[in-house]
């Protein structure tokens, strides 16, 4: 149990990294978008920033309350469909009201990765959860690191492809979070 990656949380790890890719698309590209194609400005922004913050501020309890009466794969399911859509909905639309309300639905959603904490206090022994949540960290941060670089030179091909391969990063993580299972199983 010394063992810093443990095979029996691969499914956390996978959607940890998941999650760390798609945040950072929006966390780079989204304000790329806001700031270079449609020209927001510094207060602007940071007005969008105060938005986000004070909805999370006022429906965090509510995504808790969702978490436990739902369940972590109903809940983290409802973010990446929506996810998808967001990221679609940054290719095509031209109104710059319009994409600054996609930044705050992005950011309504991203509470919802909240699910991958409480998944991983019910699947893990007691023992592993703050290493294995250091773990789910680093890789988060992985795609913190590999992300932008990669994005990056997708936006200079194109600003839309960054978008895109968020599409396939909520493909991909609707379709793992399906796996999701917090019911004890019986074998010792």
């Amino acid at each position: 149990s010394s063992d810093l990656l443990r095979k029996k949380y691969w499914l956390y790890y996978v959607l940890n990294f998941l999650a760390g890719s798609r945040r950072q698309i929006f966390v780079v590209f989204a304000v790329f978008l806001l700031v270079d194609k449609f020209h927001f400005s510094l207060s602007e922004i940071a007005l969008l920033f105060v938005i986000n913050n004070t909805i999370g501020f006022l429906i965090n309890p509510l995504i808790a309350k969702a978490i436990n009466h739902f369940g972590e794969r109903k809940v983290l399911s409802l973010e990446y469909f929506m996810l998808f859509f967001i990221f679609f909905a940054n290719t095509q639309w031209d109104y710059k009201w319009g994409v600054a309300l996609l930044y705050i639905l992005d950011h309504v959603f991203f509470n919802f990765s909240f699910g991958l904490k409480t998944y991983l206090q019910k699947i893990a022994d007691p023992k592993d959860i703050a290493p294995s949540n250091a773990v789910g960290f680093a890789i988060n941060h992985v795609a913190a690191v590999v992300i932008p670089v990669i994005g990056g030179l997708l936006w200079m091909t194109n600003w839309q492809l960054p978008f895109y391969v968020g599409m396939g990063i909520s493909v991909f993580s609707l379709i793992f979070v399906q796996k999701i299972n917090t019911k004890p199983s019986n074998d010792v």
